[in-house]
């Protein structure tokens, strides 16, 4: 799949905010993370911290979180780093900063961004994936009879052009969805609200909230993770030099991270939450609230491999399995070296898991 590194996600939304995208119109972080503790301040103070930044693949909201939280509560600082989160938005392009060396971790949005860095010859490699299921849905109207994908045969499906080229393909390689059934998605719910036959894409942290809000009922939601899409998503990536040249950095950006997505998840995210406000204010407490707990919901953070081997977690045989799948459904070559796209080097360790309720 060609070019999707340039774009927010293969399944973007252009919009300030996910959710108040569909009902008004439509940076640095202005605010410095305080300790979590006196002891950890003092102890940060007391060494030289390595600068490090992180550029994320949108403005900020609670699918970031974790980042935010160990940025908030001191937990970057406690494992050395200085660590400045650089914002992204529907006019900001980061992930061509991670190459050339302008930034020095990205938040890539799915296991097919790292497929296509190794088709591109991109310099860059994953290190570790903070959610285990793609939050990418299909969302239908209640009481019509859908009740799995393959009932979606025969209905309108408001796919973007990105979808389009991703994982609708697969859809249409094992679930028999046709081309001639999809419209243009413009990031508008209006042709869907409308038609009560008929699908849209969205994100299960966002959109349904959306339309609940709207409508006051409550949407079907099909998680794409659940039937099969096995794509990783929220993965770190860097690049191959600093993988090569700082481990020990690279390892505790990782680790730190993953404390970070406990934390937010699991405990008091309310310092991560203020700041994630301050930087993007279309973001809301009760919209804040409603992705976290959708995210625990369908498990999109701490489910399958993370439950053993803890938040982060990435395997050869999941990795193996999901580039087969695109294989078969024309998204990636046959010939690709998938697995010049990732590491395991730095996760499957554990790390945090002491932190889950």
């Amino acid at each position: 799949m060609r070019n999707t590194g340039l774009q927010r996600n293969a399944f973007s939304r252009p919009a300030l905010s996910r959710a108040a995208r569909f009902f008004v119109a439509t940076g640095f972080i202005i605010a410095c993370a305080v300790a979590g503790n006196m002891l950890a301040g003092h102890a940060a103070a007391a060494q030289t911290l390595d600068k490090v930044s992180f550029a994320t693949n949108w403005v900020a909201e609670a699918e970031h979180g974790g980042f935010y939280q160990a940025l908030a509560d001191g937990t970057y600082r406690r494992y050395g780093l200085d660590v400045t989160i650089v914002p992204g938005g529907p006019q900001v392009n980061n992930r061509i900063l991670l190459p050339v060396g302008k930034i020095d971790f990205y938040l890539s949005a799915n296991t097919l961004q790292s497929f296509d860095a190794v088709e591109q010859n991109v310099p860059t490699i994953v290190v570790a994936s903070m959610f285990q299921k793609d939050p990418q849905v299909l969302i239908a109207h209640p009481d019509r009879g859908i009740n799995d994908l393959q009932d979606l045969k025969g209905l309108v499906l408001y796919i973007s052009k990105e979808g389009m080229a991703s994982y609708f393909q697969w859809l249409k390689a094992d679930y028999g969805l046709l081309d001639s059934q999809v419209k243009p998605y413009t990031f508008n719910p209006q042709p869907f609200l409308a038609d009560r036959n008929s699908v849209m894409q969205g994100y299960v942290t966002s959109e349904p909230y959306a339309i609940e809000k709207a409508t006051g009922v409550r949407p079907k939601i099909f998680l794409i993770a659940d039937y099969g899409f096995s794509s990783y998503s929220t993965l770190i990536e860097t690049r191959r030099d600093l993988v090569e040249r700082k481990p020990d950095l690279v390892q505790r950006f990782v680790d730190a991270s993953i404390i970070g997505w406990y934390n937010y998840i699991y405990h008091d995210n309310a310092a991560a939450n203020a700041m994630i406000k301050r930087e993007n204010p279309e973001m809301t407490d009760e919209l804040l609230a409603s992705s976290v707990a959708r995210m625990k919901e369908y498990g999109i953070v701490d489910s399958g491999d993370a439950l053993e081997l803890g938040i982060g977690a990435m395997t050869d045989a999941r990795m193996a399995g999901f580039f087969d799948k695109m294989v078969r459904a024309g998204v990636v070559k046959a010939n690709l070296d998938y697995r010049k796209s990732y590491t395991l080097r730095f996760v499957n360790r554990k790390v945090g898991i002491e932190l889950r309720r």
